[in-house]
């Protein structure tokens, strides 16, 4: 706005000007028998100069609407600019007006809108966070006499309500709505500007051990989880309770370290305390480095310890100093995805295994051991259309002579981001002796805008 204050003030002194000259050249012309020449001179240099400064007002008129033009598109909608004056008004100082309401043009034959009510998009974050919706239905054919799944079930419901709290923290609820009930499955406030690069939550987790217990059933790549899964970390529950979580991250040139130390109440499918002070703890240590500029690896390991409900089982029976019965869980976890930058939306593969150790207080007999592992890879051969296949073996948690073993073949489809059609054959050996051949069809769709999950 200086610049167009002083264009004008150059036109309203060059205006000036020339009406001082006028009268001047007027009164010391000399008589005219003896100068018309000079005088038809002056005239002509007159007029020479008023059709300059007429192309010169002309140029900055052009110049000040091109820069108002530019200043308005950079300010936004909350910045306006003065029109530029009409050519008989240039040389008339005019003020500005401060914020005038900004209305868009519109067709005359159109009713004109009613007001609204300008906010900025910070503002209409704090009574309106980014809502959805994502649903996950299965369905099972075939025989498994040790599966009491339905074959026809929308498992869950998933509502999630995301949002930034301030510039210092964010918070993210998720409530799942199934056949049990409602529940909030994850719900939690994350405070990301904690010195020495630390960062907070606060809530209900899903524990930081390995990587399938912390997917929800909608992101994982396959319609089930692993046998390891359902018979070491807790099936489709898992280790998720409430409590705190330390995260601090340790950038190199070299690799990204992010270590996690986590601290909760003890009620979760895993652990189980009948004393406030018998909490649970969970630690995790996980290394990235890109390898190339499509391929990278993923590796870390977690160790989880709490309290198990064998303990109030066994006091009657045994000695009350068996009531404290402990559950130690080891975890190894390695990730390799490979995703060509040229060609990354029609090729990807991913490899993935994780091994679990299980170590259970027992009464009066040595600790019951377990181990179960699972490795599996995906690949996209279009740029909808995936393939992929998982082995599985785990040992029961209590049992380590009782071993289970299995495998599926899977068919991923993505009509949109927002849909996704599954097939999954599913062949189980269970320790008893039965085997599970079933097929999985999973219909997997969602509504309005989910955040992407931990990487």
């Amino acid at each position: 706005m200086r610049l167009v204050s002083r264009c004008l003030l150059v036109l309203v002194s060059a205006g000036a000007a020339l009406s001082v000259v006028s009268p001047a050249a007027a009164q010391t012309a000399p008589p005219a028998a003896a100068g018309s020449t000079e005088a038809q001179q002056v005239r002509t240099e007159l007029e020479r100069l008023r059709k300059e400064l007429e192309a010169l007002r002309q140029q900055y008129d052009q110049r000040i609407s091109s820069l108002e033009q530019r200043i308005e598109g950079l300010a936004g909608p909350h910045v306006t600019t003065v029109a530029p004056a009409p050519a008989a008004q240039a040389a008339t100082p005019t003020t500005p007006v401060q914020n005038p309401p900004v209305t868009p043009p519109q067709d005359p034959a159109m009713p004109a809108p009613p007001p609204v009510a300008q906010t900025t998009a910070a503002g209409s974050k704090v009574f309106n966070p980014d809502i959805a919706v994502i649903a996950n239905f299965v369905g099972i054919a075939g025989k498994n006499a040790m599966s009491t799944e339905p074959s026809l079930a929308l498992r869950e419901a998933e509502v999630s309500f995301q949002a930034a709290v301030d510039p210092y923290a964010r918070a993210d609820f998720f409530l799942a709505a199934g056949p049990e009930g409602v529940e909030i499955e994850e719900g939690f406030i994350t405070f990301t500007s904690l010195p020495q690069r630390l960062q907070l939550k606060v809530g209900k987790l899903r524990a930081a051990f390995g990587k399938v217990n912390t997917l929800h059933a909608h992101a994982m790549p396959t319609a089930d989880r692993p046998l390891v899964t359902e018979n070491l970390v807790g099936g489709e529950e898992g280790i998720s309770d409430s409590g705190l979580s330390v995260s601090r991250l340790i950038m190199n040139p070299w690799i990204f370290l992010e270590a996690t130390g986590e601290v909760y109440s003890g009620n979760s499918e895993v652990f189980q305390s009948t004393e406030r002070s018998h909490l649970s703890y969970v630690g995790r240590v996980r290394g990235y480095r890109d390898l190339t500029e499509g391929t990278n690896l993923d590796v870390g390991t977690s160790y989880a310890f709490g309290p198990t409900d064998l303990g109030p089982i066994m006091r009657d029976e045994f000695a009350p100093e068996f009531e404290d019965l402990s559950k130690r869980l080891i975890g190894v976890d390695a990730t390799f995805r490979y995703r060509p930058l040229r060609s990354a939306i029609y090729k990807r593969f991913l490899a993935r295994t994780e091994l679990v150790w299980s170590r259970q207080d027992m009464p009066e007999s040595p600790q019951a051991k377990a181990f179960g592992f699972y490795a599996m890879g995906e690949y996209q051969f279009a740029r909808r259309w995936y393939v992929g296949g998982r082995f599985d073996q785990s040992q029961r948690v209590l049992d380590s002579s009782m071993r289970d073993t299995g495998g599926s073949l899977f068919f991923t489809f993505w009509p949109s981001e927002f849909s996704q059609i599954r097939t999954q054959y599913r062949r189980t050996n269970y320790a008893e002796g039965v085997r599970g051949n079933e097929v999985l069809f999973q219909f997997r769709f969602g509504i309005g805008a989910h955040a992407a999950h931990a990487f």
